[in-house]
């Protein structure tokens, strides 16, 4: 009949029939129906005057309300779903091949977060670079850079950005995994004729009097104690202690101390005024090279 050609006109210009309509008009009304409760909801709960009890309610309606919505679509699409899922997958597969970098830098993300080779604030070295971490996402970490001019540099200023992925590319050394403190050296020249006791005790007495250091050693061995269990880190000494060595005409002492990272700089400038000041009264012989 001329209805029976025009529904069949009208199936194949807009690729749909009756049952495909009936299916789609009430996975409509039932989203109607489920934003309807939500949104009654969320004015209800605006009635409660503890902002985070409300939202917490209201959240878990709208993941049940979600949920539910989900289960309703599946029991009317269920004759469709095969041929849908067969197209996910095809799209998937594609897709993953086009952002495979992204999904890698995303499970070393959830490395990251889970097994915390670093965290917010810690000073690592990737790759060369060292730097404070300042910022942490899914896909890539920030690096607050330190110059490499000395041994332990102040902020460059220049923020370096780093994919996920960089982890299990290059060694990650953490200055501050586990405890906060680290071993900071400074070699002090000294004149072969000098009163080499006198000199140490000088230094000594320099490096005990400053208040940053002077309190590590007693923290240090907490923080050993704590993490003990989780590494095989242990020190035969944690207090300030000075080598002597002879080298060529002039004898080496080396200060070695715990210090913060980021401290270490500042420590070092002090300990070098004091030793100077020291000199000068000549209480510390230093070696000056003619």
């Amino acid at each position: 009949s001329h209805k029976e050609r025009s529904e069949r006109m009208t199936d194949n210009l807009l690729g749909i029939n009756d049952e495909k309509l009936v299916l789609i008009v009430n996975s409509i009304i039932a989203f109607m129906i489920i934003s309807l409760v939500k949104l009654t909801c969320k004015r209800i709960f605006k009635f409660i005057n503890d902002e985070k009890k409300s939202y917490t309610i209201y959240n878990t309606v709208r993941i049940i309300s979600n949920t539910i919505y989900g289960l309703i679509l599946i029991y009317f699409w269920n004759d469709y779903i095969s041929n849908i899922i067969t197209l996910i997958s095809f799209l998937s597969a594609a897709f993953a091949i086009a952002i495979r970098d992204i999904i890698l830098n995303w499970f070393c993300g959830l490395y990251i977060k889970i097994n915390h080779p670093f965290k917010l604030e810690d000073r690592i070295e990737v790759n060369g670079v060292k730097g404070d971490v300042i910022g942490l996402s899914m896909l890539s970490f920030e690096l607050l850079e330190v110059s490499d001019k000395e041994e332990n540099g102040q902020s460059t200023g220049i923020v370096v950005n780093f994919p996920n992925s960089c982890i299990f590319l290059y060694p990650v050394k953490n200055l501050t995994k586990g405890f906060k403190y680290i071993w900071n050296e400074i070699k002090i020249d000294l004149d072969m004729n000098c009163d080499l006791v006198k000199n140490k005790q000088a230094i000594y007495k320099i490096i005990n009097n400053i208040d940053i250091v002077k309190n590590i050693p007693r923290k240090m061995k907490n923080q050993i104690g704590e993490v003990s269990t989780t590494y095989r880190i242990y020190y035969n000494n944690y207090d300030p202690i000075i080598y002597t060595k002879i080298e060529d005409s002039h004898i080496v002492l080396t200060l070695r101390y715990l210090i913060h990272p980021k401290k270490a700089r500042y420590v070092e400038s002090v300990i070098w005024n004091k030793i100077y000041d020291k000199y000068k009264n000549g209480e510390i012989n230093l070696y000056i090279e003619s």
